[in-house]
């Protein structure tokens, strides 16, 4: 809880994965991928209750394992290669309140993807949901590369361009650009049932370091988080 308000975290963890298969619940330095979200969650200050949205057996008898409550099976059809993730969490957030009669104000979307988030991250964009009276706020990380200076695209004549011409000379110049770190998104429960959106009136972005907002999307990424968390665990 949060200045009265209460919390819900939800982590969707789908049993199909085709970029890199059973990854929710593949081995990362010893763990299951998914504990670094459950342990991240329930280390968190004001998070009241966190649970687990899948249609897999196996990874809801890992994340009980890790402490998060699986109190629901996904439906099949909200776990299709293409389901909407705002689908997703819209059924959970019906079914925490009609069946599990769980009354929140807040919810938290954590990605299994991003083990290299720290509690603290969620706590602030909890802060910041919160303090500055947003719609909802979501981590990004500073964009590695920035299209006022150094990302070209190609047009259907063949030219070669940058993708916004500002005509600035150095990187430094450019406006700051993010990356969506696909970690945290929070909103008021009240707000996501309503706009069911991402980009809102006053959508706030939290910034995270990108060495916490590696996202885990085919074995070149696992393997970058796996050598990341050996140096963190050796410090």
């Amino acid at each position: 809880m949060y200045k009265n308000n209460v919390i819900l975290s939800v982590i969707p963890a789908r049993g199909g994965s085709k970029g890199l298969p059973g990854k929710n619940i593949k081995q990362l330095q010893g763990k299951p991928l998914i504990a670094y979200t459950i342990e991240q969650a329930k280390e968190s200050k004001y998070i009241d209750r966190v649970i687990i949205s899948t249609e897999d057996d196996q990874i809801a008898e890992v994340s009980k394992r890790y402490g998060a409550e699986v109190p629901f099976q996904r439906p099949a059809e909200l776990a299709r290669d293409d389901s909407s993730m705002m689908d997703v969490l819209l059924h959970a957030v019906k079914w925490m309140e009609g069946e599990a009669k769980f009354k929140f104000d807040i919810l938290v979307l954590l990605h299994v993807t991003t083990p290299l988030r720290e509690a603290e991250d969620i706590d602030k964009c909890i802060e910041l949901l919160v303090d500055e009276k947003t719609d909802n706020v979501f981590s990004v990380a500073e964009a590695y590369r920035n299209p006022y200076f150094n990302m070209v695209e190609v047009t259907a004549g063949n030219e070669v361009r940058l993708v916004k011409d500002g005509h600035f000379t150095t990187r430094q110049s450019a406006p700051r650009v993010f990356d969506m770190n696909a970690s945290i998104y929070v909103w008021w429960k009240d707000t996501f049932k309503a706009e069911k959106g991402l980009f809102l009136k006053k959508t706030r972005v939290y910034p995270m370091p990108r060495e916490r907002s590696v996202d885990i999307d085919e074995p070149m990424d696992f393997r970058i988080a796996e050598m990341l968390l050996q140096d963190k665990q050796k410090s």
